[in-house]
This record gives C-alpha cells, sequence and structure tokens, in this order.
C-alpha cells in the first residue's frame, strides 16, 4: 500500500488536528459519561450492590427454627424476640397448622444496607388442606457486624398487620362414616393407621371437611378477605357413606402384624387384589403421621429385581437354567457386594434370583439399554404414569442412569429408584397375573394409565422363581405356609453410616403384599416376619 500526502493550496499551512483529537476525544467521553450518568450505568457507578452471603444464612437459619416449631429459637435471631415468639406461636396454633415447610427463594440487597430473602411458605391447616403463599424475611445489619431478622408482622404474612389479622373457620359438619367393602364401619379408634387416611378419602369423595383462612380486622371482627378456602361443596346427602375397598379383617391383622413384628421401627406395609387392584389394607408404624406406604419414597432394593428380570426374560436376554456367576464382589465406579458378602460360583440365573445376588444381575446390565428398565416399568407395570388411588399417593420413578455406576445400581433396585409398599405390591401383582391394575382405595377413581399385560411366558417364569424364593431361597420364612405363595426380599441402602431398610413381596391367592422396614437391615429377617404374621391371620383368598 502507498502513502499519499494530503493535497494543500500553495502557501496554505495546514491545520494542526492533535488538538482537535484531543478535544473530540474528550467530548466523546464526556457524552458517554453522561449517557451513563442519565442511565445509572456510568463507569463511577458501583452497581447493584451484592448481598451479604451471612444475611441469607441468618434468614435460612430463622426459616429452619420456625419449620421445626423451635419458635424460641427462631425469635432469638430476630430484634424483637418476644413479640416474635408470642406471634409465630399463635400464628401457627391459632390457625391448627402442622409442621409447616418454608423455602427460602432468592436474595436481594436494599439501598439503605438492608438485605430481604424472599420465601414460599406451605401451611397444612389440619383436616383441610394447605395454605401456600409467598412472604421475604427482611434483615439488617447490628452495630457489630452481626445479621438480624428485622421483626416485622408482614414476614409472617405480606398481610398480617397491627389492624388485620388471621381467623380459622371451620364448617361445622360431621365428617362422612366411612366403609369397608363389606359395609363395616372404619374408624381411627379401630384401625389407628387409618386415621391420616379417612378424612383424605372423605375428601377425595366430596365429603370431606370444609373451611376457610379469614383476614379479619382485629378491632371488630370484621372479615376484610378470604386467603385460603378449602374442601367443596358436594351434592352427596351427608348420611350417606363412603365406601371403601379396604377390608376391616386384613387391615386389623396388618396394623398388628406391623406392632408385633417389626421391633419398634418405621414399617409400612399395602396389602391388595391380584385381579383389579383394591386394596385391602394400608398400614404405617408409627400409625400417625407420614403416610409411609402410598407416599413414601424408597429405593426398593432388590425386589426390584421382579421389574429387572421381567426386562430380561422380555428380551430373551436371558434364561432361568442360563449360569450366571455370583461373585462377592464386582466393581463398575464402585464396589458392590452381595447381603453379607456371600458367593454362588457357577451360579444358575434361577439361583441367582431366589438368592437374590447382586453382582449376578449387575453383570447383566449390558443387556439391557439405558432407558430400558424405566420403559419396561412403565409400560407393563405402570410405574411412574399417574396413579388415581384416592388418596394423594406417589407412583415411582425410575430416571435414565447417569452413568455405568447408577445404572449398575438400577439393576438392583438402588440409585434413584424410588418406589413404596403400594408400587411394590402392585409390581408383585402385575408380574404373578400379567396384567396391571392401577391401585384403589375407593373403586370409583379414573384410571389414566396405559400399560402393555406380560407374555405369558415371561408371567409363568416369575412365578416360577418367586415360588422357588420361598422353598428354597431367601423368603424360606414363608415356606410352611398353605398355599402356592411366592415371594422376593430385598435389601436396600440407605447410606453407608445408616442400617439397611428391609423388604419382602409375597403372593398368595388373589392377593399381594408389600413391607418396608426402615432400619430393618434385611428383608428376610425383618419385613419377612411382619407379612407372614399377616398371611397367617387372614383367610387363604378374601372375597
Amino acid at each position: 500500500m502507498t502513502d499519499v500526502a494530503p493535497l494543500t493550496r500553495p502557501g496554505h499551512r495546514p491545520a494542526r488536528k492533535g488538538p482537535r483529537v484531543v478535544i473530540a476525544a474528550g467530548l466523546t467521553i464526556a457524552l458517554a459519561a453522561g449517557i451513563g450518568y442519565a442511565a445509572e450505568l456510568g463507569p463511577f457507578d458501583p452497581g447493584p450492590s451484592t448481598p451479604d452471603p451471612e444475611a441469607a444464612k441468618q434468614a435460612r437459619a430463622f426459616l429452619a427454627d420456625w419449620e421445626a416449631g423451635r419458635m424460641a429459637q427462631a425469635a432469638a435471631l430476630t430484634s424483637s424476640p418476644e413479640q416474635a415468639e408470642r406471634v409465630l406461636n399463635s400464628f401457627t396454633a391459632g390457625l391448627d397448622i402442622r409442621k409447616p415447610t418454608l423455602t427460602p427463594g432468592a436474595t436481594k440487597a436494599g439501598e439503605d444496607g438492608t438485605v430481604t430473602v424472599a420465601f414460599t411458605a406451605k401451611m397444612p391447616v389440619t383436616d383441610l388442606g394447605t395454605w401456600t403463599y409467598g412472604s421475604a424475611v427482611p434483615l439488617r445489619k447490628q452495630d457489630d457486624g452481626a445479621w438480624k431478622v428485622d421483626w416485622a408482622l408482614s414476614l409472617v404474612h405480606p398481610k398480617l398487620s397491627s389492624t388485620e389479622k388471621f381467623r380459622l373457620e371451620r364448617e361445622d359438619s360431621a365428617g362422612p362414616t366411612i366403609t369397608d367393602r363389606d359395609g363395616s364401619d372404619l374408624s381411627a379408634e379401630k384401625h389407628p393407621s387409618l386415621g391420616p387416611l379417612l378424612p383424605q378419602i372423605a375428601g377425595g369423595s366430596g365429603a370431606g371437611p370444609r373451611g376457610a383462612v379469614r383476614r379479619v380486622d382485629r378491632a371488630t371482627g370484621d372479615i376484610k378477605g378470604t386467603e385460603a378456602s378449602f374442601g367443596k361443596k358436594s351434592d352427596r346427602p351427608a348420611d350417606r357413606p363412603v365406601a371403601t375397598t379396604l377390608d376391616a379383617t386384613w387391615q386389623s391383622a396388618a396394623e398388628k402384624a406391623l406392632a408385633a413384628e417389626a421391633d419398634g421401627k418405621d414399617a409400612a406395609l399395602v396389602a391388595l387384589r391380584i385381579d383389579d387392584g383394591e386394596i385391602l389394607a394400608v398400614a404405617n408404624s408409627p400409625s400417625s403421621g407420614f403416610n409411609r406406604a402410598v407416599s413414601g419414597t424408597y429405593a426398593p432394593g432388590s425386589t426390584w429385581k421382579i421389574v429387572t428380570t421381567s426386562a430380561l426374560l422380555l428380551k430373551d436376554a436371558v434364561a432361568p437354567g442360563d449360569v450366571v456367576d455370583c461373585p462377592q464382589y464386582l466393581t463398575v465406579g464402585k464396589r458392590f457386594q452381595n447381603v453379607e458378602t456371600s458367593e454362588y460360583r457357577g451360579a444358575t440365573f434361577r439361583k441367582d434370583f431366589t438368592a437374590s445376588c447382586n453382582t449376578a444381575f449387575i453383570s447383566l446390565r449390558d443387556k439391557v439399554d439405558d432407558r430400558e428398565l424405566g420403559d419396561v416399568a412403565g409400560k407393563y407395570f405402570g410405574v411412574g404414569q399417574k396413579w388415581n388411588v384416592g388418596i394423594p399417593s406417589y407412583d415411582g420413578s425410575v430416571p435414565v442412569p447417569r452413568d455405568q455406576t447408577e445404572k449398575a445400581a438400577s439393576m438392583i433396585g438402588q440409585g434413584r429408584v424410588q418406589a413404596n409398599p403400594l408400587i411394590m405390591a402392585s409390581v408383585t401383582a402385575t408380574a404373578v397375573s400379567g396384567t396391571f391394575h392401577q391401585p384403589t382405595l375407593t373403586g370409583a377413581a379414573e384410571d389414566s394409565t396405559t400399560t402393555t399385560p406380560l407374555p405369558g411366558e415371561v408371567v409363568g417364569q416369575l412365578r416360577e422363581l418367586m415360588r422357588a424364593t420361598v422353598t428354597e431361597g431367601t423368603a424360606t420364612v414363608l415356606s410352611d405356609l398353605p398355599g402356592e405363595v411366592g415371594a422376593k426380599t430385598g435389601t436396600a441402602e440407605v447410606s453407608e453410616d445408616a442400617p439397611n431398610n428391609g423388604w419382602f413381596v409375597a403372593h398368595r391367592g388373589n392377593v399381594a403384599v408389600a413391607c418396608v422396614v426402615e432400619k430393618g437391615v434385611t428383608g428376610g429377617a425383618s419385613a419377612g416376619p411382619v407379612v407372614r404374621s399377616l398371611l397367617d391371620a387372614v383367610p387363604d383368598d378374601p372375597s
């Protein structure tokens, strides 16, 4: 490229451009700065302040104490401990709120140096429902540098103030009579495990309790608004009972079995009919509180091998007589082992199933695709689909494994596979009949699932394997019961430090049963006696 000098007239002195450039540049900077200042984006604007992490930590501690019912500890974190403790207690007790859930959200710094942490409140109002709303915890830095919750009534609820408060109103009506499948009355007095379930059953039928949380004037008591409404109007006659599929005999036997054989541990059990999915018994220990049997989320452990075996048999990946070695250990990213580090060299797949050999099942992981366990669970067993049981339920989850270690764990019902006794009783019923029936407590719920029957050959093999588990495997605790009883045991790891959960599923006649005992160590030794006690106390086949 050639340099070209600028053209000039003779005798004309070119103007100096240096200062002009400087002036122009200076003007440009000034203009840019002015525009920046106008938009609050100038070179000297500090930008939005970042909230102090210690403030958010204090807010989370306050919410955690409030959620756990530690009102004095929560109040001690505020600028007005006495008032805070009094209000927190009166709010939860006065509105009959039990075990709230308070979830922290976004943290925001204010211009005055305060910090605000948003949160979502889920307030379960006893026997009515859950009141959900959003609020925020304000915090202010103290002279000593520590953060405190800047107490205000509005942090409990945005509309709680010095002039307005809340009042719980319940509709004055007796709950409906709830009966078993034969018309016998069911009550929490006779069947303690049903205490938390009966209001849910009534509510699902449109006959449940109704009420509302009102906002009222503190001075006059006049209603200023309704913050939450519970229940729904129903055309159902008040004297018409709500019928269930439960069987009073089975329910009593299930509760007695847990009380006698669960050794005081948290446990749950479900029994249901194989031919239609009707639930005969739902029992929990302890009987009050969380419904582990239907809403629990557990790793099902080796009881899940029923589903894994189905996946393998469906594609002829293995046959019961095939040799599938069962070593003590197998490493797939981590070391897996069998219960009590047992091993069966040269074992057949039939032996692997009846002895519940983890390493043998894990060694077959390449025989199924990564999505296959979940697909089989959903397509044939309905797991993970939406179930309409008649009360709130957890319907299972079988995520696609993220790596080979998780896939190995999924083969034996560990990893992220989640179920509960309701799901595993249904899995058992489907395995031995070939057809999934959506479990139900009321018999009236719409079936929202879509499944495919298992091939008859697969069903026959599953029945034979479960029968052999009783006669010669890990479920011999049932071996002397009458009838063709089949079963599968399970041991599910919880963590490296906690004892394993014990699982046991079984079928006899037209009934499938599943039981979990938390910290039961092994299924055969903990959940097995519970199932035996139940089956020993009830007829071979319910009507």
